[in-house]
């Protein structure tokens, strides 16, 4: 899972799994390093959710933005060849960011299946969630489905995604 920092990456692997397995916070820029979590679902067989640090928080200034860098980029080298998926997770409440969408451009140049997911949905009125879910849809080309870790809307459909994510041929 890759994201800006205080997208939620956190509280929605403690939302899909129903306990508090990572750690979060109020603060952005908590998670410093790759954590990874081996879940399983039911009788599905066991998969890595991959919680990522969060990118555009600006403690640590460029030697943070630098170390986050190297760090995705030696995650992504290493992983050719292992069955990844990738999820973006973009705030629903602030669709087309030049931060997600560099991001996007980035993760479309690497050899595996992605995704895009809008969270925080909870926080927005029926209007915007339409709004904002077509919005998103037009900007990153595909379907993004519309998650809440706080009350649980749409993790079904994203337990899907991820299930089926790794299996997929990535777009060119």
């Amino acid at each position: 899972m890759v994201g800006r920092s205080n997208v939620g990456k956190s509280s929605l692997i403690n939302a899909l799994v129903r306990r508090p397995l990572a750690r979060t916070s109020a603060a952005p820029g908590k998670t410093r390093l790759a954590n990874f979590y081996r879940v399983q679902r039911g009788s599905s067989p066991p998969l890595y959710l991959v919680d990522l640090p969060g990118y555009g928080y600006a403690r640590g200034g460029d030697a943070s933005a630098q170390e986050f860098n190297k760090l995705v980029d030696a995650y992504f080298s290493r992983a050719i060849g292992i069955p990844i998926g990738v999820l973006l997770l973009v705030d629903s409440r602030h669709p087309g960011l030049e931060s997600d969408l560099e991001t996007w451009s980035w993760l479309e140049s690497q050899p595996c299946p992605r995704g895009v997911v809008g969270t925080k949905v909870d926080k927005l009125t029926r209007a915007e969630r339409t709004r904002h879910a077509r919005e998103m849809e037009s900007l990153f080309q595909m379907p993004v489905p519309l998650v809440s870790a706080m009350d649980g809307e749409g993790l079904d459909a994203l337990w899907k995604l991820i299930v089926k994510l790794p299996s997929q041929t990535a777009a060119p």
